[in-house]
């Protein structure tokens, strides 16, 4: 009850900004785990697990990053990969070298995933550690969404250039999709 009138007395200049992933952001200076290409386990076995650092994402490159709460969930599956598989081709016109789709998964699952959406031209990454979605500040809970326990990552898309944020779109809520899609990516560049 306390807690309650405290938070009514609170006057709402008090809330804090909206912190997150933002345009203007250098990616290349965060300190995060290498991300992990969608792989078989034989196949990151093989090449003894090794990840993709942000330098060989972005460094010197055009990059669509879209991230999304998790592999086989219906906005994910259904909505946004969908938007940015059928723009694939628009994107290299406007010179971007890959478009990525990010997830707080395994690359496993990730890999799993990337079969069954059978889409073509876009690179699916686990952020298995969860450190470069927290290093962006864009982590959720979304234990009441069936998606838990645990961290997932907010829904977003930027592109990245150089690995600097240029247009960047975050979405409210993780089953919302209004500004982070495709279409409106590719209407920004």
């Amino acid at each position: 009850m306390l807690r309650t009138a405290l938070r009514r007395a609170r006057p709402a200049s008090s809330v804090a900004p909206r912190r997150g992933i933002a345009s203007g952001q250098n990616l290349l200076q965060l300190s995060t785990s290498d991300l992990q290409p969608a792989r078989t386990w034989d196949a990151a076995e093989a090449d003894g697990f090794a990840g993709t650092s942000l330098q060989q994402l972005f460094q010197g490159r055009k990059v669509v990053l879209f991230a999304l709460p998790g592999a086989f969930t219906g906005v994910c599956e259904k909505g946004h990969v969908p938007s940015f598989a059928k723009l694939v081709n628009e994107f290299q016109q406007k010179g971007v070298d890959e478009v990525v789709c990010l997830a707080i998964n395994d690359p496993y699952c990730m890999n799993g995933w990337a079969k069954a959406m059978q889409t073509k031209g876009i690179s699916f990454y686990a952020d298995a550690d969860e450190s470069f979605t927290r290093a962006v500040s864009e982590t959720r809970d979304c234990t009441a969404d069936a998606l838990g326990p645990g961290v997932r990552s907010n829904r977003y898309a930027c592109v990245v250039e150089d690995g600097v944020v240029g247009a960047c779109f975050v979405e409210a809520g993780p089953g919302d999709l209004t500004v982070s899609d495709g279409a409106t990516l590719l209407k920004a560049l």
